[in-house]
């Protein structure tokens, strides 16, 4: 019987290899192959091995690589090859990053795997900006919410009246294709135009950027500043804190 390889379900953390964990990192160093897309980030990537098999999966905004049926097949042949594999994602494997649906592949081919956690962007990269997600006086709660849902759904899985509703902070995931059209499902259903919103472009990583507007006008703002993919959106009173709380931590790059 042939031996399978072991795959790796690896969260790389936002961006900082210093906030990879240890365990991330001691496998990147030991597997035979890590398949990752850009999420992770220059820094970590360029740190894998010279003797490791690196395979770019793609998932770059609008053109990937390989789509996600493609990567599933394979991960599951390098691990059938008797391969130990890492398959490597930004922030957390089980945060908006498809590692639910590897894993139930992983299972259906007999092929073991372990998930290892990571450091998710939606508290990293805030807080690397001075925004705070929760605070006494300002938030209590906080929802986490996908910007880009799957194209082939029938409808949207999100319902924006309860969202606009929400008190808490809202953080969004891969919203920036779909900026304009979340605040004003936002705004339709009643969220304040005034609501406090930053975008924050690389978090955690030296080339950082953050702009910070409302609702009303984040949209705008977004493209005369030519804001791009990776971005972490953040909405709700906390921003407000980002004026006090972000030169501390990472200076305004401009």
């Amino acid at each position: 019987m042939t031996q399978y390889g072991k795959v790796y379900l690896v969260g790389s953390g936002p961006g900082d290899p210093e906030l990879m964990t240890l365990k991330a990192r001691r496998l990147i160093d030991s597997v035979d192959v890590v398949v990752y897309d850009q999420l992770p980030g220059k820094a970590i990537i360029d740190s894998i091995p010279a003797g490791t098999e690196k395979i770019d999966a793609g998932k770059y905004a609008g053109d990937h690589t390989l789509v996600q049926n493609e990567i599933n097949a394979l991960i599951i042949g390098k691990a059938k090859e008797g391969k130990s594999v890492v398959r490597l994602k930004g922030g957390d494997p089980y945060m908006f990053g498809r590692g639910g649906e590897e894993a139930q592949e992983l299972i259906k081919a007999g092929i073991e795997f372990e998930v290892v956690p990571g450091i998710t962007s939606a508290i990293a990269v805030p807080a690397y900006a001075g925004i705070p997600i929760t605070h006494r006086d300002h938030a209590s709660m906080v929802t986490f919410v996908t910007g880009h849902e799957d194209p082939t759904k029938e409808e949207s899985a999100l319902d924006w009246e309860i969202l606009a509703g929400f008190e808490g902070t809202l953080v969004i995931f891969m919203g920036v294709r779909m900026l304009e059209r979340n605040v004003s499902e936002l705004m339709k259903y009643g969220k304040d135009p005034m609501t406090p919103v930053a975008l924050i472009e690389r978090g955690t990583r030296p080339d950082q950027r953050v702009t910070v507007g409302v609702l009303g006008n984040i949209a705008a703002l977004a493209r005369e500043r030519g804001v791009k993919a990776p971005a972490i959106t953040v909405i709700g009173d906390v921003v407000k804190l980002q004026a006090e709380l972000g030169e501390q931590i990472i200076p305004d790059p401009e």
